[in-house]
């Protein structure tokens, strides 16, 4: 038994010195992966946060005053141009037009007559005025009382969908009163705010079409089933947020996308020369991201770079680094600032090909 758990003993003391061994034989030889920053022109995606608008959207309201007669449509119905969405009760118009039909025809007679007497110079040419005066009168009258009068069939004035009804029939309603508001879906704009800063670097790649194009993200984070493209951009920023409005336009032939709807348009944003590195490759002190540098002698350096853009597994680095620099690429737990290492440079275009990030 005794001799048993020496022979154990002795076989766990030989595994753990082979195991010390190999840590010992690889600290001893310090060999590690190094790469260095790749230029490329390549681009990212930004989301901003949309507003969705109908391409039409008016509210109904009476022109007159009267009791709604009838309400022919109901809410979420499509309509067409010159549809008759409600009628006021015409009864007090149609009396008014009569009355004005009267009066006109009354000053008609008044003026033949008149007309009649200045002929044989029994009347002053001033009362000869006055009757055609009050002729034109009664006439003005007569063109109001029609177009009251018509004003009791309230019509669409474009194709669209109904939206909530605020009145029922036999409501008193004034031309203050909302009936109810018309939106044509077709089409929708997506209006967003952009920074100074991205504004102009949008407008540095405008001549490229591809720019204009754009997604949307709906608020399932699902993407719109249709691109759209950025038709105007406001004439000036904003003093409160620094930001500027930009507006794109969607085709939206399902009607999936309503007035008033958020989603986030996303842009496509081109940078020339972007210098690019493995997000792998860095490590973060306090909010600062930092690289192992190495040196002529194969010394690590840690260095402080500003990130441009965060993509995938990948930073686009704005300053700090330069196309010869060579940087830690694996193993940066295991070493610290001063660290000597045998280094195994690995071609950028080769880590990148390893992230399956670009596409050669």
């Amino acid at each position: 038994m005794k001799k048993t758990l020496w022979v154990i003993g002795l076989s766990s003391i030989v595994l753990l010195t082979a195991c010390n061994s190999k840590v010992v034989e690889k600290k001893e030889e310090g060999k590690y992966s190094v790469t260095s920053p790749l230029m490329i022109d390549t681009c990212y995606f930004k989301d901003y946060v949309a507003q969705i608008q109908s391409i039409k959207k008016i509210e109904i309201r009476p022109k007159i005053e009267g009791y709604i007669e009838t309400v022919n449509v109901d809410e979420g119905q499509h309509v067409n141009a010159g549809q008759v969405l409600f009628t006021i009760r015409p009864k007090e118009y149609q009396a008014e037009l009569l009355k004005a039909n009267a009066e006109a025809k009354t000053a008609e007679i008044e003026l033949q007559n008149t007309k009649i007497l200045d002929d044989g110079k029994v009347v002053s040419p001033t009362e000869m005025e006055v009757a055609k005066a009050k002729l034109e009168a009664t006439k003005a009258e007569q063109t109001i009382a029609e177009i009251n009068l018509s004003y009791t069939k309230i019509v669409a004035p474009f194709d669209g969908f109904i939206d909530r009804l605020y009145f029922k029939a036999g409501s008193l309603v004034d031309n203050s009163s909302l009936l109810t508001t018309l939106s044509n879906n077709t089409e929708v704009y997506a209006y967003f705010n952009v920074s100074e800063v991205e504004y102009l670097n949008y407008k540095n790649h405008q001549s490229n079409d591809d720019s204009k194009n754009v997604s949307l993200i709906l608020a399932n984070n699902h993407e719109f089933d249709h691109k759209g493209i950025i038709q105007t951009i406001a004439q000036e920023f904003d003093n409160n947020t620094g930001n500027i409005s930009f507006r794109a336009k969607f085709p939206n032939p399902d009607l999936l996308l309503k007035n008033g709807e958020t989603g986030k348009v996303q842009m496509k944003i081109d940078i020339k020369n972007a210098l690019i590195i493995p997000q792998k490759a860095t490590y973060d002190i306090q909010d600062k991201i930092y690289v192992y540098v190495l040196d002529e002698n194969n010394t690590l350096k840690s260095r402080n770079i500003t990130v441009k853009q965060s993509l995938s597994n990948l930073y686009i680095v704005e300053s700090g680094l330069n196309v010869n620099d060579k940087i830690l690429l694996e193993g940066l737990q295991l070493v610290k600032d001063e660290d000597k290492i045998v280094p195994n440079y690995i071609h950028p275009k080769q880590v990148i090909q390893n992230l399956q990030l670009i596409k050669q």
